[in-house]
């Protein structure tokens, strides 16, 4: 078709997640800076030959070139990815550490299912993704807190925070004793629901240190409470998705660093 021109446009993403299209090509999901979340084409790049298959790997932060299709579909369609270059292939450093990747697996499939919408830019959601993927691949904590801190992170940007210095029900400031995953998090005794759980101080401790970095509170949270945190996170995220995470519950909880 003479004198068309494709829209091509750049942008930096951080890899999602990766699918097989027909014999050599990949579809790749893809949170980018400043359009979201995009499934791109990825031609020939399951050949030997291909020149940037490599850089497409999931967990990978990348630049990349896009080109939109000439008659786009209603719903959505297909972009196709023209140029890539890495820029921290950060997922080499931990696929061959099962907890370090099961915590970046959760990770990604969080970001993917809070961008439940193609195209629409999620800034915020961007940058703390990938944040929480080089903190995994640093190592500088453990996964599975830093796993914890990027729920508690993302849920606050999708405005599904859980109640940790007040009262979910009445807004009473304090540390309260209970919690309640369907009245929102921490509730006074006045407003405590049936069936609302106890955790003990240490938990709500973490939780807080966790959602706010205080990772001097947060890496010396005892085992116990670091489980049972990650039990009511994994729980108010799942209460609000309506479904559970397919990754959450492979992740390693031996808390090794």
């Amino acid at each position: 078709m003479a004198g068309y021109r494709r829209q091509l446009y750049r942008d930096d993403a951080v890899v999602l997640r990766t699918q097989k299209l027909g014999e050599s090509d990949r579809i790749i999901t893809l949170l980018t800076r400043r359009h979201g979340r995009v499934r791109a084409v990825a031609r020939g790049v399951r050949r030997t030959t291909s020149k940037f298959g490599a850089r497409l790997e999931p967990f990978g932060h990348v630049e990349l070139q896009l080109a939109a299709p000439v008659t786009p579909r209603p719903g959505g369609s297909l972009l196709t990815i023209t140029q890539v270059e890495g820029i921290a292939l950060l997922g080499g450093r931990f696929l061959n550490d099962y907890p370090r990747y099961t915590a970046a697996s959760a990770i990604v499939e969080t970001a993917e299912r809070l961008t439940p919408e193609e195209g629409e830019p999620s800034r915020q959601l961007f940058l703390l993704t990938l944040g929480a993927i080089r903190a995994v691949a640093g190592a500088e904590h453990a996964a599975t807190l830093v796993l914890d801190a990027y729920l508690l992170r993302a849920m606050a940007v999708a405005g599904w925070a859980p109640a940790l210095s007040e009262c979910a029900v009445c807004g009473t400031a304090g540390r309260h004793r209970a919690f309640s995953v369907p009245a929102g998090g921490s509730v006074c005794g006045d407003c405590r629901p049936p069936g609302a759980s106890h955790p003990a101080p240490a938990v709500l401790d973490l939780m807080a240190a966790l959602a706010s970095g205080d990772w001097a509170v947060a890496d010396a949270a005892p085992p116990p409470a670091r489980r049972q945190a990650a039990g009511l996170v994994a729980a108010h995220l799942r209460w609000h998705l309506e479904r559970e995470l397919r990754s959450l519950p492979l992740v390693d909880r031996g808390e090794r660093a």
